[in-house]
């Protein structure tokens, strides 16, 4: 059945780009932002494909239905065009559908990658292309496959884990989003199974994750066999799923950069790997092919088109690319042949995704978006994501979990009662921000509901003296850890806990017996001085909306399942250290996570 659908939506494909201009085929190569998008530019440039960048939204905290009703008008402009060829919606819902205002938010990427659970990976994969379907998004930039060896690197959250059999395992978030291939389904052809399902994108392709001293964007110096082993394979595990796009990354491999690597684009991804979907760019990316920055940019294109990307995410000025890509291939720079395969590539994925058949929305969706059954399940990943690193300062007399009928509580920290901090980067904006930013469960709210009714709670941020003098407090939760960050603006050579999370923890800690809640997107500094203070511990990395889940592990409701995904270092004058390393010292190890329960710790 497979191989006649293929045979099929081929013979479409050829059939459609043997009637399209050149002016039209290049149309469909370009990816434009939505604040440029007009009704005159998509039917008269055939434009393939509108996304929004994180915090471009139609209206302050646009609805399911804002959301569709923009995007189906773009459609309508497309399906006006002289062949009428459907355009993709994208958007970058790497952690549920984060540019929408009351979307379910999950643990981030680093967060899962402590579960090692593949089919929750798949589920919450289920749970976002619905809600992004439900705004009539066909196309998320996600997921984010790769291998982080060093934690100074900004994205390294985006990353499941340093260890490439890991990463490989929650892959599965690609049959979750886009469906799973039946049996027997052509190997590298992109594969997505219905109007509940999103065209996935497996990125940053390649060896991001590996990037000299962790800077973003920086460059990955190391042989083929290496890059192969450690950087690649996750992305055969997400072409084996029928993963429809792969993006191209910004770092360097051996001073390359990836955005103009023929060998690396086409001659092993496409052509070794088998990969049938089409390869597209980052923002602005194939600017960096020259030096300054896009200065000459007729020869950026040059050099990425024929690299081998077929869809170039160029937000604003794609009036001068679709200029200077025609004039390019008119004088023989580029090949016709290199345009037709990208074009075939990207109606291919359109075809697939049943854009010709079902080009709008399903507004029978839109009650989905932040429902009690993805927030359940976004509470379920939170809880089996906590790492319980320490639990007593003696062994044998565990510290958690926490007693629900506490006669008084204290609850500190810089993320105690902060959502945006709880959810970090790719939250309604690209940064993220700190407070209420969209709609959920913080921990101190968590807490609240957790405990008895007789139970006081006393919430400051950071303690008063006198609080801190109080004798009558049980215990104290701390919760502090990482402003929200992206990209290159969360590189940080020197890891320390910020907004002064330490001189917290041990004003509290040296007072009152206390629980330590770090909120981040890495490991952080862990000074032996402080550790000695604390009585647990908890690496809770960036939960998300659901703080519930939470308060489920802590007053013991569920016991600690995660295991670090990465290697927690004792000093940054370590890094990188990764287990295997000859030379290998942390502070906790890859795999390390105590369980405690009622009858053992």
């Amino acid at each position: 059945m497979a191989k006649v659908e293929d045979e099929v939506i081929e013979a479409h494909v050829k059939q459609l780009l043997s009637r399209m201009t050149l002016k039209e085929k290049v149309g469909q190569m370009t990816q434009i932002e939505r604040q440029v998008a007009t009704s005159a530019a998509i039917k008269d440039l055939s434009i393939g494909s509108i996304f929004s960048a994180p915090g471009s939204l139609p209206v302050e905290k646009a609805s399911p239905s804002d959301w569709a009703d923009m995007v189906d008008g773009f459609q309508r402009s497309a399906l006006e065009s002289r062949l009428g060829i459907p355009l993709i919606y994208g958007t970058d819902a790497v952690h549920g559908n984060g540019n929408v205002f009351g979307a379910t938010i999950f643990p981030h990427n680093v967060g899962l990658g402590a579960t090692r659970d593949a089919d929750l990976a798949r589920r919450i994969g289920v749970a976002t292309a619905l809600e992004a379907r439900a705004c009539g998004i066909h196309y998320t930039f996600a997921p984010c496959v790769a291998v982080c060896k060093d934690p100074r690197w900004g994205r390294c959250y985006e990353s499941y884990s340093e260890d490439t059999e890991i990463v490989g395992k929650m892959t599965s978030i690609v049959s979750g989003l886009q469906g799973q291939p039946p049996q027997g389904y052509p190997k590298g052809y992109p594969f997505v199974a219905g109007r509940n399902n999103i065209i996935a994108s497996a990125k940053h392709f390649v060896g991001e994750g590996g990037t000299e001293k962790g800077v973003n964007e920086g460059n990955n110096i190391s042989s083929y066999d290496d890059l192969e082993r450690i950087h690649m394979r996750p992305y055969l595990d997400c072409i084996s799923q029928g993963v429809s796009t792969i993006m191209v990354s910004y770092n360097s491999w051996n001073g390359q950069r990836l955005h103009g690597h023929n060998f690396l684009l086409t001659e092993i991804l496409k052509d070794k790997l088998g990969f049938r979907g089409f390869v597209i760019s980052d923002w602005d990316g194939i600017d960096q092919l020259c030096e300054p920055e896009g200065s000459n940019y007729r020869l950026c294109i040059s050099l990425a088109i024929n690299a081998g990307i077929d869809m170039v995410m160029v937000p604003f000025r794609y009036e001068q690319f679709i200029e200077e890509l025609i004039y390019l291939v008119e004088s023989g720079e580029i090949p016709m042949s290199r345009i037709d395969d990208a074009v075939e590539r990207i109606l291919r994925v359109k075809f697939v995704a049943g854009l010709f058949e079902h080009p709008f929305t399903d507004t029978s969706l839109q009650d989905i978006v932040g429902c009690k059954m993805h927030r359940d399940l976004a509470r379920e990943a939170v809880r089996r994501s906590l790492v319980l690193l320490k639990n007593g300062k003696d062994p044998m007399e565990p510290f958690l979990p926490l007693e629900r009928k506490a006669k008084r509580i204290l609850i500190a920290g810089t993320h105690a009662d902060d959502l945006g901090n709880q959810c970090g980067g790719w939250t309604a904006t690209k940064y993220g921000s700190s407070g209420r930013i969209t709609i959920g469960t913080t921990i101190l709210e968590a807490i609240k509901k957790a405990v008895g009714d007789d139970t006081e709670i006393i919430y400051e941020k950071y303690p008063s003296t006198e609080t801190l003098a109080r004798q009558d407090i049980t215990f104290a939760i701390v919760a502090v850890g990482e402003a929200p960050y992206a990209e290159g603006k969360g590189d940080n050579s020197k890891l320390v806990i910020p907004l002064n999370g330490a001189d917290i923890i041990s004003s509290v800690a040296d007072k009152i017996p206390s629980l330590v809640i770090l909120i981040s997107g890495r490991p952080l500094v862990l000074e032996p001085w402080l550790l000695e203070k604390i009585d647990a511990l908890v690496a809770a990395w960036l939960p998300g909306t659901e703080g519930d889940g939470i308060a489920d592990v802590i007053f013991g409701d569920h016991d600690f399942e995660g295991q670090l995904p990465v290697t927690w270092f004792k000093r940054v004058e370590q890094l990188p250290v990764n287990a295997g390393d000859n030379s290998y010292d942390p502070l906790y190890p890859l795999g390390f996570g105590l369980a405690c329960n009622k009858e053992r710790c």
